[in-house]
């Protein structure tokens, strides 16, 4: 038995495993590549040069690979990659990246991605982030493992959230997120960390002490950056067994350039 709908349109040239689902009036184009045991539901396009890995779902009405909303776009062949087992609900659109930047759009594995989620030209998300309904970043945005964001969180182009962070509900995110640190509001303001998150990936409670403590050396000490990276630069040689979340945090300070929400 066939596992593509009848009345759905796959470039001859499109390259599909045998066990993918692609359901009914969906539309895939001629540079996709999509792995084995993924499902594509209906009414879903797939276009671009998209590659789709392993294991992944695609709730109906999802736009996969679409040209980027730059007006600085030519047509040029960028690219969309997408990782294995992630869960993609309805009417999430994913564009190419530009060749302003990388040239490809990324989206990593195990991704909970939910209804209307926009992931817009040369993002690069990780693994195990959850998006709630109506997320949406705009382009060059760069997202973290495990982060969380809250419905109708709008990022900011350029912005980096980082690992284990979560954004709250109607967030608007102008600066960057360091990891393990919660921000919700307009203008989004730091809240404390991410406690419960660390807490369900199991976290010690030395590693979490560790790391509230370096969230009050950034935020609530009175130090510049610099101080406070030079403190936790001390500090990871101090703690051995948070000396990796410390770094994370150091390392994403040094990275940051458009500053952190403070």
């Amino acid at each position: 038995m066939t596992r593509i709908h009848p009345t759905a349109i796959v470039d001859p040239k499109a390259s599909l495993d045998d066990s993918v689902e692609v359901g009914p009036y969906s539309v895939i184009g001629p540079n996709v590549r999509i792995g084995a045991g993924t499902r594509i539901g209906p009414h879903v396009v797939v276009d671009g040069h998209t590659s789709i890995g392993r294991d992944n779902t695609f709730f109906q009405f999802c736009s996969i690979g679409g040209p980027p909303q730059d007006k600085k776009y030519g047509g040029e062949p960028t690219r969309l990659e997408i990782g294995d087992r992630n869960t993609v609900r309805e009417f999430c659109s994913f564009n190419l990246g530009t060749v302003q930047d990388a040239g490809v759009t990324r989206l990593g594995n195990d991704n909970l991605i939910l209804a209307y989620v926009h992931l817009a030209h040369d993002c690069q998300v990780g693994n195990n982030t959850v998006f709630s309904n109506n997320a949406t970043l705009a382009g060059h945005v760069h997202i973290g493992d495990h982060v969380i964001l809250g419905g109708f969180a709008a990022i900011h182009q350029f912005c980096k959230v980082g690992a284990h962070a979560f954004v709250g509900m109607t967030t608007s995110l102008t600066q960057d997120v360091p990891p393990f640190v919660l921000v919700s509001g307009n203008p989004a303001n730091a809240r404390g960390i991410n406690v419960e998150g660390l807490k369900r990936r199991g976290f010690t409670a030395g590693q979490i002490g560790a790391i509230r403590n370096a969230y009050k050396l950034i935020y609530k000490c009175g130090l510049t950056l610099e101080e406070a990276k030079t403190v936790l630069a001390a500090e990871e040689g101090k703690q051995p067994d948070a000396a990796v979340e410390l770094g994370l945090i150091r390392g994403f300070l040094d990275t940051s350039t458009r500053g952190i929400v403070r």
